[in-house]
């Protein structure tokens, strides 16, 4: 379940007897643990999603975000609190 998810669930009025499976995201794109960053970049980028759920198989085994990408992808040379 995603926070769009929640804030869609929202703006429909949400009960408060609701549950995850009512308002979740169902068939989620998802990655392998051996795909490449690049595939999960293309994903993401293309299909707007700032999260993946990582899978193996069918047993889920992390979440990748778009934080993760952004690490990668660049050196963080600032000093913190500057």
């Amino acid at each position: 379940m995603t926070e769009r998810d929640l804030m869609r669930a929202f703006a429909r009025g949400l009960r408060d007897d609701a549950v995850v499976g009512e308002c979740m995201t169902v068939n989620p794109e998802t990655i392998a643990p051996d795909d490449t960053i690049e595939h999960a970049a293309v994903l993401m980028i293309h299909g707007g999603y700032r999260h993946l759920p990582v899978v193996d198989g069918h047993d889920p085994v992390g979440v990748l975000s778009i934080r993760d990408l952004v690490q990668v992808f660049l050196e963080d040379t600032a000093p913190r609190g500057a």
